[in-house]
């Protein structure tokens, strides 16, 4: 989809998308950029939307999470979290799944080590990281095992 709006010059990207747009899964959390709530994908990087400006995304491709779940992108991931109970509150689920999926995509062979080093930036006060570190790894091998021929 292809957004155009008049917008105020300071307005970061996550407050356009939750107010402007009403894509409320983007989660604005500590608005310093380091919790990683907020995370979305601009042109194929992961970004801090509390601390990019909305028209410094004029003409790029946001993904949010709302969109990557409805084309199923990550539906891989967001199976692997609720199975392995990787989500409580599901405060920072959303820049964590964003995060993780980037993260696959450029390193599909990364491990437990490199996980942790990716998701460092993203904060989680309840589960602990080790069901997400165990969900990331978990797709990341059944994504390995799709690309070559076989079954996940």
């Amino acid at each position: 989809m292809v957004y155009e709006r008049w917008i105020e010059p300071r307005l970061h990207l996550g407050d356009f998308l939750r107010e402007e747009l009403g894509l409320k899964g983007t989660h604005l959390g500590c608005e310093h950029g380091v919790c990683g709530a907020c995370t979305v994908v601009v042109d194929d990087e992961i970004v801090r939307s509390c601390l990019t400006l909305a028209v410094q995304a004029d003409g790029a491709m946001v993904e949010t999470i709302e969109g990557k779940s409805e084309s199923g992108a990550i539906r891989d991931l967001q199976d692997a979290f609720l199975e392995r109970n990787a989500l409580q509150c599901g405060f920072c689920t959303a820049g964590l799944l964003l995060t993780a999926d980037a993260l696959l995509q450029a390193e599909p062979e990364a491990d437990r080590a490199r996980i942790r080093e990716h998701i460092s930036g993203n904060y989680c006060r309840c589960t602990g990281y080790h069901a997400v570190v165990d969900a990331i790894e978990a797709v990341g091998e059944c994504r390995r095992a799709g690309a070559r021929g076989a079954q996940p």
